[in-house]
């Protein structure tokens, strides 16, 4: 695996979305705060109803799936050896690791009695016939895997770091702070030491933690559709089947796939990069082929249950499926012409579309299909909104940082990174 692939993004980290992103992050981890001292009632609208919400719907069902960049992109890479998409790894799987270690937390917020979180490494409290407890172990590993996947990001920038700028600081505030130059930087060029020692090891037995990372997400995003099959009654029909699974599987695949492809579009042109033009139209051949057979599998299991004609009859359930289905298929149809395939605003637009119906989908199986009975009535409230808020903007916001700290943006051709880089 070859490590000059990638580069630091140099810019300044404090800037204005910087400051807009951080508030967001605040209000929403304020409000956490307030769940955690005055219960979930106090920022919840959660009911026995509908035990599960904005949280488990978005930031665990949809999150995770919108986190399979780096999941669907290591397929590629991994599994069918196309080492050309190799470039876009780092930055998928930094992606993801954001996205399913906030699925995590939203999960610990959304528990009504966290403190018996507890129980869950205990193995004699284990139930081990439970989707639930699946997911949530996959989860939880998965999320180690992915640290794991993106830590030769740092021990790259650890070996290239010459702790210049390091010296400067101490030298500049020993005074103020009773600092020793000399000892903190002799601490600092063995932690530069231990990453010279640790990366080779790593690589080794890399590529046994990438199979155990594509594993584990194939088991645990067709887990998130079997949770629903024991919902017979409370499930709309036009999202209740038996292929819950295969279609979890699949549309994780696909939103991956478009994720990498938003991601990449908006962070070149967030930070003034040339586009992943080849890489790009290659993800984009891919996705029509898995909408397909998403679609396909939709519509043969509504015939072959006789629900065709709900989906077909514009009553509000119906028009949320015409609308999922909508958009996918759209955005799926406009990527079957090579020449939007090769345009790089074709390509978001249709990767928008593919996103917004496929986390559809999930909302409509986690929340807007699903009717517990007369008398419950569900609607987020604004802290549950303002807590998902801002779980995504501090997403957002640590992607941006650590790109300016760490190589994992693609090298750019021409723009060669200096030997040492100052720290």
């Amino acid at each position: 695996m070859s490590h000059d692939e990638f580069q630091v993004h140099r810019a300044k980290i404090l800037t204005p979305s910087f400051w807009v992103l951080l508030t967001l992050t605040l209000i929403g981890f304020a409000l956490i705060a307030v769940r955690f001292i005055w219960g979930i009632g106090a920022v919840s609208n959660m009911n026995d109803g509908y035990p599960w919400g904005i949280w488990i719907t978005y930031d665990v069902a949809t999150g995770t799936a919108i986190a399979c960049g780096g999941y669907a992109v290591a397929i590629l890479v991994y599994i069918r050896n196309k080492m050309h998409y190799h470039p876009l790894i780092r930055s998928a799987v930094l992606t993801s690791l954001f996205g399913y270690g906030l699925a995590g937390l939203s999960v610990m917020v959304d528990v009504g009695r966290p403190w018996n979180a507890y129980n869950f490494f205990i193995p004699s409290q284990w139930q081990i016939n439970s989707a639930m407890f699946e997911v949530a172990l996959c989860v939880m590993a998965y999320t180690t895997v992915l640290a794991i996947e993106f830590l030769p990001a740092v021990l790259s920038r650890l070996q290239q770091t010459n702790w210049n700028s390091a010296r400067t600081f101490l030298d500049r505030h020993h005074g103020r702070f009773g600092l020793d130059t000399e000892i903190i930087l002799a601490k600092l060029e063995k932690l530069r030491q231990w990453a010279l020692w640790v990366q080779p090891k790593l690589d080794k037995v890399l590529i046994f933690i990438i199979v155990l990372g594509i594993t584990l997400p194939t088991m645990h995003q067709s887990s998130l559709g079997s949770l629903m099959l024991i919902a017979s009654t409370k499930l709309h029909p036009l999202w209740h089947t038996g292929f819950l699974p295969l279609l979890f599987l699949i549309n994780c695949l696909f939103i991956g796939y478009s994720i990498a492809i938003l991601e990449s579009i908006i962070s070149s042109y967030a930070f003034k990069r040339p586009f992943e033009s080849e890489q790009l139209t290659g993800l984009a051949s891919i996705t029509p082929y898995l909408t397909t057979i998403w679609l396909s599998v939709m519509v043969g299991d509504l015939i072959w249950r006789g629900q065709l004609g709900n989906a077909l009859s514009l009553d509000f359930y119906s028009g949320f499926f015409l609308l999922e289905f909508g958009l996918v298929a759209s955005g799926s149809i406009i990527l079957l012409f090579r020449r939007n395939r090769q345009s790089m605003r074709w390509l978001f637009v249709t990767a928008v579309l593919i996103v917004l119906g496929g986390a559809l989908y999930r909302f409509n199986v986690y929340l807007i299909g699903f009717n517990p009975g007369q008398g419950w009535r569900y609607f987020p409230s604004l802290a549950e909104l303002m807590i998902t808020v801002g779980i995504v903007a501090f997403e957002i916001l640590a992607y941006k940082v650590l790109v300016k700290l760490f190589p994992v943006l693609p090298r750019l051709h021409g723009h060669e990174e200096p030997a040492s880089v100052k720290a």
